[in-house]
């Protein structure tokens, strides 16, 4: 980690999340679900604080971002749920996870690049996992100044007009495209798994297809909000998502509306 994110995530880890050490002994899950957000939405600040801050750009950029959001994570989910395992894209796989039933699942900075290029479709994802099960979320927003979590799950938005599917802005999936001409979809290109998921339960589009594959620390954030709002969220084939295996590759993912499920499923499948 550079000098600057040292400084940044080391004054910052604990100070602003200091009031949760008092509970890191006895907590319930409407615990975690507050300490997830606030969690996500400090380190959204803090990301948005380096980049205004440094004059790097490009890649050098997106590693400080990087490096910025692990370290904070990293130090307040050791001091405030030292019980729980973590894992971690920006670190390296303990493998001591798999006998656990509490893992966080987090991504410091879901959508480096879209950050480096100094757009708002990045996210930050802090999940709790138990027993493979998303059962905790939030994802913040920075760019939008936004924490969408399972602590307080967003209502249901009306439907926007034109059957819109997000897919990634850069590598958008065949399958997606196959989906769109049977359901006359349009489809949407957008950065940030986080960032596509949250757009669906916002309101802005109807689904999100991915496929071509992911990492746990990808969706898991995602998928809780989701469900927690009342999205349906699934593999391609409609198998659950399941967290927290051996093996962090997620091949591929839906999310959608919950009246759209049925039709959009058939068209994938």
């Amino acid at each position: 980690m550079g000098g600057l994110a040292k400084r940044i995530a080391s004054a910052s880890s604990l100070a602003g999340a200091g009031a949760w050490l008092l509970m890191s002994q006895a907590y319930d899950l409407s615990d975690d679900a507050r300490l997830a957000s606030a969690l996500a939405g400090q380190a959204g600040q803090l990301l948005l604080s380096a980049r205004a801050l440094t004059t790097l750009t490009g890649k050098p950029l997106g590693g400080l971002g990087d490096a910025v959001g692990q370290g904070f994570l990293s130090h307040s989910l050791s001091a405030l749920r030292p019980h729980d395992a973590v894992l971690s894209e920006e670190a390296a796989d303990d493998k001591g996870r798999l006998g656990r039933s509490r893992v966080w699942v987090i991504d410091p900075l879901d959508g480096t690049r879209e950050f480096s290029e100094g757009r708002d479709d990045w996210a930050i994802h802090v999940a709790l996992c138990i027993d493979g099960h998303p059962t905790i979320g939030a994802v913040a927003l920075p760019g939008l100044g936004v924490v969408l979590d399972t602590a307080n799950p967003p209502p249901m938005p009306a439907a926007p007009e034109g059957l819109k599917i997000l897919v990634s802005r850069s590598r958008p999936p065949e399958v997606a495209s196959r989906a769109a001409e049977i359901l006359g979809a349009e489809l949407v290109g957008m950065g940030s798994a986080g960032a596509k998921v949250m757009a669906v339960v916002r309101g802005e589009a109807h689904a999100y297809v991915h496929a071509g594959g992911q990492y746990e620390w990808d969706s898991a954030a995602p998928v809780a909000v989701a469900l927690a709002a009342g999205f349906h969220v699934s593999r391609l084939d409609g198998a659950p998502m399941v967290y927290n295996r051996r093996d962090t590759y997620m091949p591929d993912l839906i999310a959608c509306r919950p009246e759209l499920r049925d039709r959009l499923l058939a068209a994938v499948s």
